[in-house]
Order: C-alpha cells, then sequence, then structure tokens
C-alpha cells in the first residue's frame, strides 16, 4: 500500500481529533477474523473523566461499545486500517475523506466538501442496512423483531417507532451511566431490571453491554416471563439474559451493581431504590410512576393554595414534590443524582428519569434542607425515607 495515502488519512485524522473538528469516523469492509464484525463507528463524547473517543462495534445482532482516551483510541484505530478495515471514511464539518484499501496494498485517498457540519454516511459505505443513524443498538437486531418492535431487516413496525427511540435513548444513557459510575471493563457486572414487562429494555441492557453484564429481569405476569425467556434463548444471549416470575419485595440479591425500575407505580419505585441502596447497587437508574401517596397529604402553602384548587396542577405539583424528594432523599444517602427528561411525551407523559452513582455514605448535612421541604408540602410519609430509616419531623 503506497505509505502516502494512508499516512496523509491518519495524519487528517489525528488533526480533526486533536484540533476539536472530528464529527465521526467510519471503517467498514471488515477483513478480520471475527466474521461478526460489520463496521466500527467512532464519535468524540465528553465524559466526566473527560474527552474521549467513544467507538461502537458493530456486529451482526449486536453492537459494543467502548470509550477511550484520544491518544490511546488513535493507536488503536491506526492499527486496524488498511489491515483488518479496507474502508475508512472520516467526516469534519469542512470536508468528507475516504480512504479505499484493497488486499494487493493499493490504496486510493479521495477528499469532498462537507455540504453539512454533521454529515451522513454516504451511500454503500461499507454497511448493510442504513446508516443514516449511529444507534447502540442495532437497527435489525434480531430480538427487536422477536419483541415486535422492527420489522424483520430493520424498520420498526407500525406505531412503534417511539418505542424504538426510546430503546435507543435508554441504550445511549445506560452505556454513559456505566462510565461514570467508574466500573472497570474487566468486572461482569450484576444487574436487576424490576417490573420489567415485556422485556424491551432488559434486552436493551444486555445488547449494549453484552458480555459484561448478566441481567435479571423480575415480572410479576408468567405468562411474560416465559416469553422473554424464549426470546432470550432464541435470540443467543446465554446466560447474560434471565427473567423470572416475582415482585420487588420478595426478590432476594446476592450481589447486584445496577438497578433499574421504570415506571414502577406509586411506591413500587420507592421499594426498588431502597433494595437497590440496601444491596450496595453503585448505580440506580429509575423512571418513576404515579404519586398516589403523596397526593393526598399535600397541603398547599398559602401562597400556592388558589392555584392548587385546580385538579391538574396538584397533579403535577405531586408529581413534582415526590420526585423530588426521592432525588434529595438519593443525595442523603450517597448517591450523586441526576434528574431529566428521558423521552418526550409523544412516547408517554412519564417521562422523568433518575439516575444516581453511589459515591460515598450519607451525607447528614442535607437532612434539616430535606425536612424543610417536605414541611413546605406538607408531607408527612414518603415511602423511601420510611425505608431509608429518614425522620421527616416529629409528625411523621
Amino acid at each position: 500500500m503506497p505509505i502516502d495515502s494512508r499516512s496523509s488519512f491518519i495524519e487528517e485524522l489525528r488533526a480533526a481529533v486533536h484540533g476539536g473538528t472530528l464529527v465521526k469516523l467510519t471503517l467498514g469492509r471488515h477483513k478480520g477474523t471475527d466474521s461478526t464484525l460489520r463496521n466500527l463507528f467512532v464519535r468524540p463524547v465528553t465524559l466526566k473523566a473527560g474527552p474521549m473517543l467513544a467507538c461502537i462495534w458493530r456486529h451482526g445482532t449486536r453492537d459494543v461499545t467502548k470509550n477511550y482516551p484520544p491518544d490511546e483510541a488513535l493507536k488503536l484505530i491506526e492499527s486496524l486500517i488498511g489491515t483488518e478495515f479496507l474502508d475508512a471514511h472520516l467526516f469534519t464539518p469542512a470536508e468528507v475523506a475516504q480512504l479505499a484499501c484493497e488486499a494487493d496494498g493499493k490504496a486510493r485517498l479521495r477528499r469532498a466538501k462537507s455540504s453539512d457540519p454533521a454529515p451522513r454516511d454516504p451511500e454503500g459505505a461499507g454497511a448493510a442496512h442504513d446508516r443514516s443513524k449511529e444507534y447502540v443498538i442495532a437497527a435489525d437486531a434480531p430480538w427487536l423483531s422477536a419483541l415486535g418492535v422492527t420489522r424483520p431487516g430493520g424498520g420498526p413496525r407500525e406505531g412503534m417507532a417511539p418505542k424504538f427511540r426510546q430503546i435507543q435513548k435508554f441504550a445511549e444513557l445506560l452505556t454513559h451511566f456505566v462510565d461514570e459510575a467508574g466500573f472497570s471493563g474487566t468486572e461482569t457486572l450484576s444487574v436487576f431490571d424490576m417490573g420489567c414487562g415485556k422485556g424491551y429494555l432488559t434486552f436493551a441492557v444486555a445488547d449494549a453491554l453484552d458480555s459484561r453484564v448478566r441481567v435479571r429481569g423480575i415480572e410479576a405476569r408468567p405468562e411474560l416471563v416465559e416469553f422473554c425467556n424464549r426470546v432470550a434463548s432464541d435470540q443467543g444471549f446465554g446466560s447474560r439474559l434471565s427473567f423470572a416470575a416475582g415482585t420487588i419485595a420478595d426478590t432476594p440479591f446476592d450481589k447486584i451493581d445496577i438497578l433499574i425500575a421504570l415506571h414502577a407505580c406509586d411506591t413500587a419505585t420507592d421499594d426498588a431504590l431502597a433494595k437497590g441502596i440496601a444491596a450496595g447497587a453503585r448505580l440506580l437508574v429509575g423512571a418513576p410512576c404515579c404519586q398516589k401517596e403523596v397526593r393526598p397529604q399535600l397541603t398547599a402553602p398559602p401562597v400556592l393554595a388558589r392555584a392548587l384548587r385546580h385538579g391538574i396542577f396538584q397533579e403535577r405539583q405531586a408529581e413534582f414534590a415526590t420526585d423530588a424528594m426521592r432525588a434529595q432523599l438519593l443525595e442523603w444517602a450517597g448517591y450523586r443524582t441526576k434528574a431529566f427528561e428521558f423521552v418526550t411525551t409523544e412516547h408517554t407523559p412519564k417521562n422523568l428519569m433518575i439516575a444516581a452513582i453511589r459515591e460515598g455514605g450519607r451525607d447528614e448535612r442535607l437532612a434539616p434542607a430535606i425536612r424543610e421541604f417536605a414541611a413546605f408540602y406538607g408531607i408527612k410519609r414518603h415511602a423511601l425515607a420510611r425505608q431509608l430509616g429518614f425522620e421527616l419531623g416529629a409528625a411523621s
């Protein structure tokens, strides 16, 4: 292979990475020993540890995402270009550079102006299906079809596009949370998904984190447990994904690293969070649902009393008060907590997600402010406070 073509491409790649102009890099036409590997996608991300390059290894039925410091990633990528991958496309806001290598050692480097600051892969850039969007979960993953989300070969079924986007967003968020939580790349992580339903997001966890995890979905309805176990077996997940019938209350935890509780109704969210904390989970991910416990307790301060005569405002205030209490209690329990919109209301109005990463022990300095918050809203009982042994005040 002419040294100048490959070297010129790699120099442009290094300049884009170090100069902050890299939009993405795609490697295609894989010729390595792993027959399931199709592509490698690389994009810049900013994590707590600083700037990184996210490398998405796209296999036939799954994606594997790993984050590397820029120089480490460049060293790895350079060893793959022209050896394991014969095509490379470099996207910057100004230019698209394509390196096409041949088995006989010849190579061609072509450049074109970019018409889009975040350009898409050109047609036929080395993928068998649409690459206009880089997903953590392959759009044609067979399990998505088996669960009725997509058609065989890819593309959401009618009415399932919001669910497809929810799965992809969750997988993207989870991989970032796992990185932030500081799990090593060698440890096998124990994950429990409480009240997993049909298992859409449980399968997403096993797919996105691949061999790093042993995922257990817990669901009260036996027919769904049987269905999910059958799909998991048929799709080759093996021992890293299984489902069991049960409830949050009766599920024993021997070892748990990550607890997930999405749309667990009313105080079931609190039950799940409390069990995860008691089991020493390093990462908690919840999407709360319902606020039946707090709503009848709300005693509106005089300035809010007139507005909260309206049921819709009272409901939204109950949602805020309940979930704000949860976030504060998690922080008191030693977790760094984030609350944010998970998906748009197009899919579900219950779109709040709370993610918490354990950083230390209880912080009693936060207790007075939490009690003051509870007193302001008239909250005398809160399931998570009770299970954590947090006294809301004399009235509790």
